[in-house]
């Protein structure tokens, strides 16, 4: 949530930013009349309970000079209807203004670009695209002719979007896996695998309401739903809890399943495992106080920058338009590989700013030494194996149908390449060879 004393003071701020993501700016003064009839009618009961124990003091003074105290009497049981009535009012006009305020949206940075996904800004290009000499084919294509992948029994046996690696693809995965957090381990992040699944007034501390519909699985008769990242868990770890301010900047680098609704755009990379209702995700999530997050915003993105180097795939950085972003960052950069199959950019991750609205919404504070504050979450995709498998195929496919393996997972997959499948005439050839021989 964005700070409560930032909507009645700055309402302009808040509906600009309303305005800049393309929703109703209305919203903030709804919130806002309903704040100001929960702070009147909390003077009315807070009088009314001072009112209530002067009439208490007052008859017993009554009782102990034998002066009649009938008329208090009246008052006293008159009160506490009435203060019943004022609290019941106030708690529906509080838990109408609490459901808005944890769905208002956090405050745009002044960096962003303003519009939809035509304003979205591309700020880095890496890698070099080579023009192929042979047809690339769709990594669904290529995988499942290796046998490696089998996403119709998946569908059989459980839904559309679902899938099963096989062979040296579950090596591969893996071996991504592995590779991203050794690379973040060396640069201080503690490693963390947390709970997949989450109460639901805990997942709230990360998202508002209004996404879990479209992109929350739950489980049905508990209080429990399946994380969609990381993310949500590691912010959960200090639920409720007070952060020492010389402990931050706190950086995890979380490995989970992720489980997400996916509903993809009109059919769009619903083929193979790019887009997917179940896959793992190595998360960057870091703790801090306000005034470094940018520095590690910066840091995190330049984890990704190097990630993706050693990967060999042409990327790019792009800052997403204020009607693409997220509810919950002030900031997001995606970064998109290079298909070459598709000839186009597409998304593997984000790394996003979230200043304090998630540490509002989860109680997560430290002292500055004179008051307590709301700390500062910032996270990022380091890898998501499974588009990131999709992306290396699609690069790495070589004109005899065999895969070749980056150098920087050599030490984890322990072989270069996923060979060929050998042609049904080759085998034939060799058979009769032996047959001679005999």
């Amino acid at each position: 949530m964005i700070d409560i004393t930032l909507i009645r003071d700055a309402s302009d701020i808040v509906k600009d930013s309303q305005k800049k993501r393309g929703m109703d700016e209305s919203v903030v003064d709804q919130l806002l009349k309903l704040d100001k009839d929960w702070r009147s009618l909390k003077k009315e009961v807070d009088e009314l309970r001072s009112r209530r124990n002067k009439i208490s003091e007052d008859i017993n003074i009554a009782r102990k000079s034998g002066r009649n105290a009938d008329s208090l009497l009246k008052q006293a049981k008159e009160i506490p209807q009435e203060l019943a009535r004022l609290e019941a009012v106030m708690k529906e006009r509080e838990t109408e203004r609490n459901r808005l305020w944890k769905e208002i949206p956090n405050i745009i940075d002044k960096s962003v670009p303003v519009g939809d996904a035509s304003r979205n800004k591309v700020i880095e290009t890496h890698g070099k695209i080579s023009k192929p000499k042979f047809l690339h084919k769709d990594h669904a294509d290529i995988l499942e002719s290796l046998d490696l992948l089998d996403t119709q029994t998946a569908s059989n046996v459980s839904a559309s979007r679902f899938y099963y690696l096989k062979g040296n693809l579950v090596k591969l995965n893996y071996a991504i896996i592995s590779f991203a957090l050794n690379f973040l381990a060396k640069r201080h992040f503690t490693l963390i695998q947390p709970p997949f699944m989450l109460r639901r007034e805990v997942l709230e501390g990360a998202l508002p309401l209004g996404i879990f519909d479209e992109m929350i699985y739950k489980i049905e008769g508990e209080d429990l739903y399946l994380i969609g990242t990381a993310e949500h868990a590691i912010n959960a770890y200090y639920y409720n809890k007070e952060i020492q301010s010389n402990e931050m900047p706190i950086r995890f680098a979380g490995i989970s399943t992720s489980f997400r609704k996916e509903a993809g755009a009109h059919g769009k990379d619903t083929k193979g495992i790019f887009r997917v209702h179940q896959f793992e995700k190595v998360e960057q999530f870091v703790f801090c106080r306000p005034e470094q997050a940018w520095k590690e915003f910066e840091l995190i993105l330049d984890n990704s920058r190097q990630l993706l180097k050693a990967l060999e795939i042409p990327f790019r950085f792009v800052v997403l338009s204020s009607q693409e972003m997220g509810r919950v960052p002030v900031k997001t950069i995606d970064f998109e590989g290079y298909f070459p199959s598709q000839k186009a950019y597409c998304e593997l991750g984000s790394c996003s700013n979230c200043t304090d609205y998630q540490a509002r919404r989860s109680n997560i504070r430290f002292s500055d030494g004179r008051e307590m504050k709301f700390v500062n979450t910032l996270n990022n995709t380091a890898i998501a194996t499974e588009r990131m498998i999709a992306c290396l195929i699609d690069n790495n496919q070589q004109p005899d149908g065999s895969i070749k393996i980056p150098k920087a997972l050599w030490p984890y997959t322990k072989f270069k390449e996923i060979k060929a499948k050998k042609s049904v005439k080759k085998e034939k050839k060799s058979n009769n060879k032996v047959k001679k021989r005999e």
